[in-house]
Formats: structure tokens, sequence, C-alpha cells
């Protein structure tokens, strides 16, 4: 079975995807018009689908035929090296940049022609998200909800709700630029959390954090995993052990491998040996 037919069931096959040799892979299969008014083939509790998802700028491939789907309730850690297409392939999944080719759903939604509806069950936190420096959590807090439609009751619940679970209040009142990163990561997951989405896409939480900072991230992350389907990219490679149920790795805008941490450790191997292996093009 190829990577498109297992990723879609749901099921972790630990599929190690074959490099091309250069230019186009012969997995390039459609252009974007077919694949606009292709419907979805994933299961129907797939809540975070990318099928064939391209992205070209002139001659340079970002990515090409990124194919996956994340069932719901799972935690998926999505690595790769610098420049490997990991927060491009993100941007597409949330409806931030258009593909060159491909589809992104969010809960089934088609997120080049349902983008508003697909974004009312997701939550996205991108890397270095911005905040707006003088305002307080609180004041921030009730412009997104503004933002995002809540009213009355529900609008003062939701933001109690999601200050009490990022753990926000010895800071409610103080200036986001006066915070430190952690709390202005904090900060940013509140907003992310309050509408309550199914689906979080977040792009490396925990970069520049000290090591009690990712900690609390990481345990947030852990307590929303319970109930939510997420996508996290991270370079932090004990995360993947310590989160994730599953792992997707891309490299020069391609997939190299899908399957559970455990796989990806196969023959005992450290994952920092694989993530070497799989990256530099290193026989496995």
């Amino acid at each position: 079975m190829g990577i498109a037919g297992s990723v879609a069931s749901g099921k972790n096959t630990g599929v190690e995807v074959p490099r091309d040799a250069a230019g186009l892979s012969d997995s390039f299969r459609f252009t974007k018009a077919r694949m606009m008014h292709t419907p979805s083939t994933a299961g129907r509790d797939s809540m975070i689908e990318a099928d064939g998802l391209c992205k070209y700028y002139g001659s340079f491939i970002a990515t090409e035929d990124i194919t996956f789907s994340v069932p719901r309730g799972q935690i998926v850690a999505f690595l790769g090296p610098n420049g490997a297409g990991k927060s491009t392939t993100m941007k597409m999944l949330t409806g931030y940049l258009a593909p060159s080719a491909g589809i992104a759903r969010i809960a089934g939604y088609n997120m080049s022609t349902d983008r508003l509806a697909g974004a009312a069950r997701l939550g996205y936190l991108p890397e270095n998200g911005p905040l707006y420096p003088d305002m307080t959590p609180r004041s921030l807090l009730e412009f997104f909800a503004d933002a995002r439609g809540l009213k009355g009751p529900r609008r003062a619940e939701r933001i109690e709700a999601v200050v009490d679970q990022c753990e926000l209040g010895s800071v409610i009142g103080k200036a986001i630029g006066k915070l430190s990163k952690g709390y202005r990561q904090r900060v940013g997951m509140a907003q992310v959390l309050l509408h309550e989405p199914d689906v979080l896409i977040l792009d490396e939480p925990t970069s520049g954090l000290d090591p009690n900072q990712i900690r609390g991230v990481r345990d947030t992350i852990r307590r929303l995993g319970e109930q939510k389907t997420i996508l996290l990219s991270t370079h932090i490679l004990q995360e993947v052990e310590a989160l994730a149920d599953r792992v997707i790795l891309i490299s020069e805008g391609r997939m190299r491998f899908d399957g559970t941490p455990l796989e990806l450790r196969a023959g005992g191997r450290g994952l920092d040996e694989r993530f070497h292996e799989l990256t530099r093009g290193v026989s496995v």
C-alpha cells in the first residue's frame, strides 16, 4: 500500500517514503484545477487532511505531494530540518497560503473554498505568532472574542476558561510586551483556544523557551490532546516521545516517514540518528 492509502485510513504503518532523484517527482499526479474538485477519501473522523499538497515558487519546490490524514484525537509530531517545508505545509493546511496543487481540509472543509467553516473548527498558533505588546492578556482575549463573534455570558465564560486553562491569572492585567516569552506563548495559546476548536495546528510552540517553560507548554498540549486533534511541529526530538502518537517527517519539501515514534526508532536506534539518516540521504 502506498503512502496515500496507508495514511488516509488513519493507521500508523511506519512508511518510509523513497526519495526522487531530482526535479518533479513521479508522484506529482494532479493539476490544481483537478484537485480543487476531488472529494475527500479519508475516513469520516479525519480532522486534518493534506491531499497532494504542493507549493512552487517558480522553479523552486517548497513542498511536493504532501499527503496524510490525521484522525480525531491524535497528536502528530511534524518533523523536519530548517527549510524542509513544515511551516509552508501548515500555512496551506490552515488556509493562510494557497497551494499550487492539492487540497487541504480541516474537519472535512476544503480550506481553499470553505475556509471560514474550516477556521471555525481550527486553532492555529504560528511560530512567533503576532501579539499586541501594549495590550494586556485580558484586553487581547476580549478583542479576539469580539472578532470571533462571542457574545454575552459565553464570551465571559470562554475568556475565564482559557485564562484558567493557560494559567494566566497572575499576569492578566500586565502589558504583554513586559511578559516573559513563556507567558507570551501562553497568551497565544489562550487566544487559539478561545472558540473551542476541535483541531490545533501548532508551529514550534516551545521554540526559544527555557526548560521550565517548555515543560509547562508540554503539559498544556498533553491535556489538550485528550480532547482535540493536534499537529505539532518541533525541532526538539524529546517532544516526540513526550507527546506524540505519530510522527510525520519531511525533508526538502517531501515526505520521508509516517509512523509511530517506536517505528521511527527501528532497530533500536535513537531518534537523532534516524532523523539524520532520513534527512541527509544516508542509506537505512
